[in-house]
């Protein structure tokens, strides 16, 4: 899925723009790496997640020491899981030639951001940009399985083992009118 590189298969063309829509598309994703699971929220630029992380944006601890990442993508609307998809990490420092360009998305996209016009200074102070190339697509629907991160609950003593208590000064509904009665 690098997008240097010539796409003549169709699938890999397909996986490519599936993975970009979702992404576009979703406002918060996961981020799985060292076995934590961290919600982000994130821009989707030239083919890459564009993420800030550190000082008073998400806290992503280590993320700038990991090669490779795995995606969670989400549904906006339903929040179900829609894609898993693997990601190297590149680091976008002050230095680097897309730092102007990543960071200027990431403020027009920033919701609630505070002192947006010292936002890219403060990040450049605190924090770090990085950008997430996918690179293969893990699961997409209907390959995701039934056990996606479900938990079972933990097992408690409590129980319910009556009926809910009686209510003083339960109100009770008015009586419906029959459809062919005027009022």
């Amino acid at each position: 899925m690098d997008p240097a590189e010539p796409v003549t298969d169709f699938d890999a063309l397909f996986r490519r723009a599936f993975v970009a829509e979702v992404a576009k598309k979703s406002g918060l994703l996961w981020i799985v790496y060292d076995g934590a699971w961290h919600p982000v929220w994130h821009v989707w630029h030239e083919d890459a997640v564009c993420v800030v992380a550190g000082g008073d944006e998400q806290p992503l601890p280590g993320i700038k020491d990991a090669r490779e990442v795995v995606l969670d993508l989400r549904a906006k609307s339903t929040r179900a899981q829609v894609a898993r998809v693997r990601a190297t990490v590149e680091v976008v420092g002050p230095d680097h030639a897309d730092w102007a360009d990543v960071t200027a998305v990431l403020v027009a996209d920033r919701l609630n951001l505070f002192e947006a016009d010292e936002a890219v200074e403060r990040w450049a102070r605190e924090c770090v940009v990085v950008r997430l190339h996918p690179t293969d697509l893990l699961a997409s629907p209907g390959h995701l399985g039934d056990s996606a991160q479900r938990e079972q609950p933990v097992e408690s003593p409590a129980r319910t083992v009556r009926s809910r208590p009686f209510s003083l000064h339960r109100q009770r509904r008015a009586p419906r009118l029959s459809e062919g009665s005027d009022s």
